[in-house]
Formats: C-alpha cells, sequence, structure tokens
C-alpha cells in the first residue's frame, strides 16, 4: 500500500524544514484547520490521517499492528521517509503527542522538535501519579463506548472538546467521532485509553513543549506538570482554555505557545 495513500498525505509549501502535524482520537487533519496555516509560509508541513481515521485507507487497518501504539510509531517513520523530510517538528495532539514521542526515542535523528498538545502518557491514577481517572472509570468509559459507540459518542465529544462558548465545535466533535468505524474506535480508544508510557519519558532527548489547557476534563494540569518533570529539558506552556482541543478552541494562544518554543530552540 502506498504511504501516501494510506495515510491520505497531504503536504503544502517548500520551507526548508518540515512541520508533520498528527490528530487525536476521532479525529482527523481537519482538526489542525486553525493552526498548521500560520506555520506554512515558512514551513513545509505535512498533514496526514491515522489508519482508521478521516480518509485513510480503512483496509490497512490491522488490529494486530494497531493493538499498541507502536504501530502508528511505525506509520510515523514512514511517512518521514516517504516525503523525504529532513529532522521534523512533530506537532501531536493528545494520543499522537504521545505517538510522536515514541517516534522520536525510536528514530530521534528524525526530529528537531516535538509539541505535545493535551497529551497524558497514562490517564489511570497510579499512587502519586494523577492520571485524572480511577481505572474503574477508565474501564466504564470503554463498556459504554462498545455497548452504544454513538451514544458514547453524543455525550462524551461536548465533554472533551469542552469550549462552551463555541458550541459548533462540539458539534463537529461528535460528528467526527460518529463517522469513525465503529469497530476500529472501539479497538482505538482501548489502546488509547490503557496505555502508559509513562517509563519511556527520561528516554526522550528531542526539545519538547508541552501545551496544556488549564481545565481539561482528559488530561488536568497536574499531568502536564507530571510530564514537564520526567522529560528532560522540556518546556511548559499553560493555555487559557476549557477543554482536551486548545488547537480548535484556543487556536491564538497554541500557535504563540508554539512560536515561542520554536523561537528559544532556534527553530
Amino acid at each position: 500500500m502506498n504511504v501516501i495513500k494510506r495515510n491520505n498525505v497531504h503536504v503544502v509549501g517548500d520551507g526548508q524544514m518540515t512541520m508533520v502535524f498528527s490528530h487525536g482520537f476521532g479525529c482527523d487533519q481537519s482538526m489542525w484547520r486553525y493552526v498548521a496555516p500560520t506555520f506554512e509560509s515558512r514551513y513545509r508541513t505535512v498533514l496526514f490521517d491515522l489508519v482508521g481515521s478521516g480518509g485513510s485507507d480503512l483496509a490497512s487497518y490491522d488490529f494486530a499492528k494497531y493493538s499498541s501504539l507502536n504501530g502508528y510509531v511505525d506509520d510515523i517513520l514512514e511517512i518521514l521517509a516517504d516525503v523525504e523530510a529532513p529532522p521534523v517538528v512533530f506537532v501531536g495532539h493528545s494520543v499522537s503527542a504521545m505517538i510522536g514521542m515514541l517516534a522520536a526515542i525510536k528514530a530521534p535523528e528524525r526530529f528537531a522538535a516535538n509539541v505535545m498538545v493535551g497529551p497524558s502518557p497514562s490517564f489511570i491514577n497510579d499512587g502519586a501519579y494523577p492520571g485524572g481517572f480511577a481505572r474503574a472509570d477508565i474501564e466504564e468509559l470503554l463498556e459504554t463506548l462498545e455497548n452504544n459507540f454513538l451514544g458514547w459518542s453524543s455525550t462524551m465529544a461536548p465533554a472533551i472538546m469542552g469550549a462552551p462558548e463555541q458550541p459548533q465545535l462540539s458539534e463537529e466533535l461528535v460528528n467526527s467521532f460518529c463517522r469513525t468505524d465503529p469497530d476500529i474506535a472501539r479497538h482505538f480508544a482501548r489502546v488509547t485509553f490503557l496505555a502508559d508510557h509513562r517509563a519511556e519519558m527520561s528516554r526522550v532527548t528531542t526539545p519538547t513543549l508541552i501545551v496544556q489547557s488549564n481545565d481539561d476534563f482528559l488530561a488536568p494540569v497536574s499531568v502536564g506538570e507530571y510530564m514537564h518533570q520526567h522529560i528532560p529539558g522540556s518546556r511548559l506552556a499553560i493555555v487559557k482554555n476549557i477543554g482536551h482541543c486548545p488547537h480548535l478552541s484556543a487556536p491564538s494562544a497554541s500557535v504563540d505557545a508554539i512560536e515561542s518554543f520554536l523561537h528559544e530552540t532556534g527553530l
């Protein structure tokens, strides 16, 4: 399968440095429409859909390959090779932030910097670690999703999006969730919400920015602070925003945080 077709890859611009944008669970590359164009005049931008999402080739979804985030890591590295990108600035939202981190650990020479928007290495509380949810809460969430995916989407999407003053964004996320193949969504949700990548954070060598909403149902500030403490040399930017998608509901503040990081990093 052609990588460009498999992941519905789109490349814009001809800057010397490449910036790659990767979306979160239940979303697609259109979620970057308020952020990516800002960088097109200076960077070559690459947008794509994770396999199983958006306009990707659904037939390429392999339940065994994508039983962990490592399957997506391999896809990212194949995309970078296919578009012949020099070391890139990787911008990942939510689960894609963790995919980008794992990819940079596996092939650090391919990454100039990582920008993590609303990341969480584990959603489950564990001793002093504040993941945000008890394991029973996550299991209940997944059981509800598996039994009634459309109902779960209609309930959860507004809670995840937040942005009470922009109800159209919640509606957009509901529709995005509902367009996802239910079997793939159930599988990807289990992989996403049960993952635990805290142990890998100390292995990060890539300059890293954590962009954290000050009020996020899925990834509370305590998670961003924990990651900042455990990823060597990382920076933490707290964005004033209600919800898990500041790139949609607070794009100007998100862009400002990224621009400041790029300037400080010399990129």
